[in-house]
């Protein structure tokens, strides 16, 4: 493969890693291509500026930082090992850096409303017109094929896989450091310097020396907190519903063939299910930004008071609920919000997340999750829940949580019968005010 080096080596200044290193031409042409630019206006974790404001940071700045960690390992920590090809080096940090190539603005709401899979526009933008294709075709006509293909996860060796996706790999590594940092919170913090010191490859995986087992352990009680104390941050959770929404209604008012006062050019392809590369490389937050701020004027009243809610973080509030014996008080309180004139569709939503913090092979399931291998002293692999008790306590155990969103103000301020607000606030377990 042409590996070419640049004369002088590029370093970024990073927060998390304190330097970037780029020593390989193909890595420096890359970042400076559109399609990976582009990932400077894709916030890394969408609403989550609304909870905590500093997570102003970009998948751009989390692309770096995983081929950053990868480029450590296969430099520093493989390399010379025998069951190291460093024929994959190459491979490897490409795919390490293009690996979220294809996120959306906002991401996972995004996706969710147009039914997107953003692993599927990654793979598009490497095989794709593109100019991340032609920098990576300067290797050879099938490059761009195998990249995609470590990103999908078929590639034939799955050693390679598993450095950019795993339950223990450089993305994780990265985001959690990274989110912690920016979100000011100190739960995603763990020793990586020693977690990279002890791994090790094999043939089909990354193992850890038994003796790092504790940094693991570490390092996944870290993740356990950091999706529930932020990622699943109830507030962040409420500026999700109120995007999502937003979506929603500007769709249904096309499809409608309402006027819209500000025309969304950009979401045409989206609303009309025929979306190309070419349109959702032309997205980023920016864009729906100006929309959500445009539409604050349109004549529609539920867009315009969802873009106003949004853009002044008038959010919803929250109260804990129960699926599996709250039913009838849901559908209790989707009848009353329409006495009270309020639109249920959009104003009484359950939001559900879930989480699987670590979990051991189950051969045949969906979505089967690689284990963590420990490498023991006599030669030997061990599943890592076999010899922790703090993993095996948390093992394959999924932990779900359930909140009903609704726009309080609008409860307390609407003019319609007060038996019907009284009702609603006893059904939702508010006290009334005074």
């Amino acid at each position: 493969m042409k590996n070419e080096k640049l004369s002088e080596e590029k370093v970024f200044k990073d927060p998390v890693h304190r330097y970037i290193h780029v020593r390989d031409k193909l890595i420096w042409d890359l970042i400076g291509t559109k399609e990976f630019q582009r990932l400077r206006r894709i916030r890394q974790l969408g609403t989550t500026y609304l909870t905590f404001h500093g997570a102003e940071h970009s998948r751009f700045n989390h692309s770096l930082g995983v081929y950053e960690i990868v480029r450590r390992i296969v430099d520093d920590v493989f390399k010379g090992r025998p069951e190291w090809d460093d024929e994959e080096r190459l491979l490897c940090l490409c795919a390490a850096l293009l690996h979220d190539l294809g996120h959306g603005p906002f991401s996972h709401s995004f996706e969710k409303v147009f039914h997107l899979d953003h692993e599927d526009f990654t793979q598009a933008i490497i095989v794709g017109k593109t100019e991340v294709n032609q920098v990576l075709r300067e290797v050879d006509e099938e490059f761009p094929k195998k990249v995609a293909e470590v990103i999908a996860k078929t590639y034939e060796k799955k050693q390679v896989v598993s450095l950019i996706s795993s339950q223990i790999d450089a993305d994780r590594m990265d985001y959690l450091q990274r989110d912690a940092y920016y979100t000011g919170v100190s739960y995603g913090h763990f020793d990586m310097e020693r977690i990279l010191r002890v791994m090790r490859p094999r043939e089909d995986q990354v193992v850890i020396k038994s003796s790092g087992m504790h940094a693991v352990e570490d390092y996944i009680m870290s993740r356990y907190q950091m999706y529930w104390q932020v990622y699943f941050h109830p507030v962040t959770r409420s500026a999700e519903v109120i995007l999502t929404k937003i979506l929603h209604r500007a769709k249904q008012l096309h499809q409608e063939y309402y006027s819209f006062k500000h025309d969304p050019i950009h979401f045409y392809s989206l609303f009309e299910d025929e979306l190309t590369l070419e349109d959702y490389l032309k997205l980023d937050e920016s864009v729906i930004l100006y929309y959500f701020q445009s539409w604050l004027e349109e004549d529609d009243p539920i867009l315009r008071d969802l873009c106003q809610r949004f853009m002044n973080r008038q959010l919803f509030k929250y109260v804990e609920f129960n699926p599996n014996v709250q039913m009838m008080t849901l559908m209790e309180l989707t009848t009353l919000f329409k006495k009270a004139g309020i639109d249920p569709e959009y104003y009484l939503v359950v939001d559900s997340s879930s989480d699987l913090p670590y979990d051991f092979y189950r051969p045949g399931e969906e979505e089967e999750r690689l284990p963590i291998h420990l490498l023991m002293s006599n030669g030997d692999l061990r599943e890592l829940s076999r010899q922790s008790e703090i993993v095996d306590a948390i093992s394959g155990k999924r932990r779900t949580d359930h909140k009903l969103y609704f726009p309080l103000d609008l409860l307390e301020d609407f003019s319609t019968k007060r038996t019907v607000k009284k009702k609603i606030l006893e059904l939702l377990n508010i006290p009334k005010k005074g």
